[in-house]
C-alpha cells in the first residue's frame, strides 16, 4: 500500500490556499490548511495610477500554510505551486524591483499598439500560438520597455516561478506558464530569441525552461527555519489551468473542459498545436499542458463578472448573499444575453452599469435588480462556454461528447445546468479543487505515490471525489 503526502500552494487571481494532498492505495485526498485573499492594490506612480499584485503578502500567507502544513503532516514529499499566468516580476542582482503589475493594469494598451507596430498579429500568432488578449505577457513587456522599466532588471520570473525561487533561490520558468506569454517559440518549445529580438527584448531576462516533475531543489536554509522542514520543491504544471486539466476526471479522450473561476478557460486537450488562419481568427490559443500536451482553448472573462458586480453593490450598502442570488436567478425564467468576452468587462469597476450598456447594444432587456443581472451573467456565461466548446472541436477535429467543468464555477447548479443546456451536451461537474488535485498529482507522480500516464493520474481522481451530472433540457 502505497502511502504519502505532499503540499500545494495554489495561488489564484482573487484568492489562495495551501493543501495538503495525501495518497493513499490509488486515491488522494485534500485537506486545505490556510486560506487568504490575493486583492490587487493601486498606487500612484507620478501621474499615473498602478495596479499590482501584493506578492509579498501572499508569499507571506503561503510560508504560514506552509508551516501548519508541516505541522499536519511532519513527513511531506514535496511542495509544487501553482499560479495565474501572464504576470511577472523583474529582478536584478536577485531582489524584485517593485511590486509585479496586474494584468489588468491599463498600460497593457499601449503595449498593444507598440507591439504590432513591430511584429502583426498574425507573426505573433505563427510563433507562439497564443491568442490575442491585450494583457498578454508580451505585451506587458513591450509597455515596461517603453517605461524603461524591463532594462532595470535582469531576470523575469512569473509569479508561480517567483515564489519558487524565494523558496529555493532556484530561478527557472516551468514551461506550461512560460507558454502562455506569447514569447515561447509553439514549434521548438523554447524561448523565441527572434521575437524577443525583434521587441526590443534581452533574451537573458528569460531563465532557463524546465518541465512539470523536474525537482528544482531544497528549501532555502531561512525558509527551512520558517516553515520547519527540509522539504523539495517540485515544479508542477504551474500555470493554473494546467494543473486544472491534469485535475479533469475524464474516462476518455472525447471531453472538452471549463476551467470556471475568476477566468473560466474552455476548451479541448490536443496532441499537437492548432495554428490554423481560423483559430486565429477564432481568438484560440494553444497551450503547453502536463506530459507535452496541448491545451487548445479560448479564455473567457468568468466569474470576474459576478464578483466584481457583488463589490459594486456592496459599495453602495447592498449586502449580497452569493448562494441566495443564485437561487433567486434560478427560479427567474431566463435572462438577458451579451458578449461576456466584451474588453470593456476586463477593468475593476462599476460592472452592473457596463453589463447594461452591453445589453443595450444588443437589443436585451437591460436587468434591473441582482438576481436578473446574476442570470443574465449566468445565460452569457453559458452560451460563451456552449460556442467556445463547439469552436474548439471543430477547428482541432476531435470529438466531445461530454463537458467537464472544474473549478468554482462547478459549485454553480444554475451555470452548470444553462451549459448543458445551450450546448446540447451533458455536463459533469467538479471538483471544484481542480487545479490543487493536478498539482498534488504530478508532485505524487515525481515521489513514485502514483505511477502512469496522464489518463492514470485522472482515474485516481475519478476513484477520489463525488461528482455532480447535469443532462441539456
Amino acid at each position: 500500500m502505497t502511502r504519502g503526502a505532499v503540499a500545494a500552494i495554489d495561488l489564484g487571481a482573487t484568492s489562495g490556499r495551501v493543501v495538503v494532498g495525501r495518497i493513499d492505495d490509488g486515491t488522494v485526498r485534500l485537506d486545505v490548511v490556510e486560506r487568504f485573499l490575493n486583492n490587487p492594490v493601486r498606487c500612484w506612480e507620478g501621474s499615473t495610477d498602478g495596479l499590482h499584485w501584493n506578492v509579498l503578502e501572499l508569499f507571506r500567507s503561503a510560508l504560514v500554510g506552509l508551516r501548519k502544513a508541516t505541522i499536519d503532516e511532519p513527513d511531506l514529499r514535496s511542495i509544487g505551486i501553482d499560479a495565474w499566468g501572464l504576470d511577472y516580476g523583474l529582478l536584478r542582482g536577485g531582489a524584485l524591483l517593485g511590486n509585479p503589475y496586474s494584468h489588468r493594469d491599463e498600460r497593457t494598451i499601449e503595449g498593444v499598439r507598440a507591439t504590432h507596430e513591430l511584429v502583426s498579429q498574425h507573426e505573433l500568432y505563427a510563433a507562439s500560438g497564443i491568442q490575442f488578449m491585450p494583457i498578454n505577457t508580451v505585451y506587458q513587456f513591450t509597455a515596461d520597455r517603453l517605461a524603461r522599466r524591463v532594462h532595470t532588471g535582469d531576470t523575469a520570473l512569473l509569479m508561480p516561478d517567483l515564489i519558487g525561487y524565494w523558496l529555493t533561490g532556484v530561478p527557472v520558468a516551468e514551461r506550461t506558464n512560460a507558454s502562455t506569454t506569447g514569447l515561447l517559440d509553439i514549434h521548438t518549445r523554447d524561448w523565441s530569441t527572434e521575437l524577443a529580438n525583434r521587441l526590443g527584448f534581452t533574451a537573458s531576462l528569460f531563465p532557463s525552461l524546465v518541465e512539470p516533475g523536474t525537482v528544482l531543489g531544497p528549501l532555502l536554509p531561512i525558509v527551512q527555519a520558517e516553515i520547519g522542514g527540509q522539504i523539495p520543491v517540485v515544479a508542477v504544471g504551474s500555470h493554473d489551468t494546467a494543473s486544472a486539466v491534469v485535475g479533469v476526471p475524464a474516462l476518455d479522450d472525447e471531453f472538452a473542459y471549463i476551467s470556471c473561476g475568476t477566468w473560466a478557460l474552455a476548451g479541448v486537450e490536443v496532441e499537437t498545436p492548432v495554428l490554423s488562419e481560423a483559430a486565429r481568427i477564432a481568438n484560440f490559443t494553444n497551450e503547453s499542458g502536463v506530459d507535452r500536451r496541448i491545451r487548445f482553448l479560448q479564455n473567457i472573462t468568468g466569474l470576474w463578472l459576478q464578483s466584481e458586480s457583488i463589490r459594486t453593490w456592496e459599495r453602495e450598502g447592498r449586502p449580497i448573499d452569493l448562494p441566495a442570488l443564485i437561487e433567486a436567478a434560478a427560479a427567474l425564467p431566463g435572462g438577458s444575453v451579451f458578449d461576456a468576452n466584451d474588453a470593456r468587462l476586463l477593468a475593476p469597476g462599476d460592472m452592473p452599469a457596463r453589463i447594461a450598456q452591453c445589453c443595450i447594444e444588443v437589443n436585451q432587456p437591460v436587468p434591473q435588480t441582482p438576481a436578473e443581472f446574476t442570470r443574465a451573467i449566468n445565460e452569457s456565461l453559458a452560451d460563451a462556454f456552449a460556442r467556445a466548446v463547439r469552436t474548439a472541436a471543430e477547428l482541432s477535429g476531435t470529438s466531445v461528447k461530454v463537458i467537464h467543468i472544474v473549478g468554482g464555477g462547478s459549485q454553480n447548479a444554475l451555470l452548470c445546468q444553462l451549459t448543458a443546456d445551450r450546448s446540447g451536451l451533458p455536463v459533469i461537474a467538479g471538483p471544484v479543487e481542480a487545479t490543487a488535485f493536478g498539482n498534488v498529482l504530478v508532485q505524487a507522480r515525481t515521489a513514485q505515490l502514483i505511477s502512469g500516464s496522464l489518463e492514470a493520474m485522472r482515474a485516481v481522481i475519478t476513484r477520489s471525489v463525488t461528482l455532480q451530472h447535469y443532462k441539456p433540457r
